[in-house]
């Protein structure tokens, strides 16, 4: 199970508003998400698409079937902040945080497990095998 991942770091863009776009497209595919993130009225929607983009050209690039794709983790993690401020009354000053953010998305190629036809042969198999040893060796108690 190849995995491919894509990394932004230093977005300046708060962690949490990052959050709320990854929360509502970690049960999609990443093509569904290709296609619904640009219709989003968050800004946030924009770097996450972006990641996202990335990570399915790597995929590409690996030689996996973009049609398999899954999300297998949507990180969003927090950067440095910036430390700023403003001038207020009386030589006072009042300080806030530009806050970073960094996204992390990993996609992996789904593996489609065998169907229950090819397991029951498997199973049939196996008890032949089983079925046929106890036999042999009557047959050789027997001869002696």
């Amino acid at each position: 199970m190849n995995t491919y991942t894509a990394t932004q770091k230093f977005v300046r863009m708060t962690p949490r508003k990052l959050r709320l776009i990854a929360d509502s497209i970690r049960k999609l595919t990443p093509a569904q998400a290709i296609e619904v993130l640009p219709y989003s009225p968050r800004f946030a929607a924009d770097p996450v698409l972006k990641v996202v983009k990335t990570a399915v050209a790597n995929a590409r690039q690996g030689g996996a079937d973009e049609s398999k794709l899954i999300f297998s983790e949507v990180m969003i993690s927090e950067g440095p902040a910036l430390k700023r401020g403003y001038q207020v009354s009386r030589g006072q000053w009042h300080p806030f945080k530009k806050k970073m953010a960094h996204i992390r998305v990993v996609v992996t190629e789904k593996v489609e497990k065998p169907t229950k036809s090819v397991e029951k042969v498997e199973e049939v198999k196996k008890e032949e095998v089983k079925k046929a040893a106890p036999k042999k060796a009557v047959k050789k108690q027997i001869k002696k």
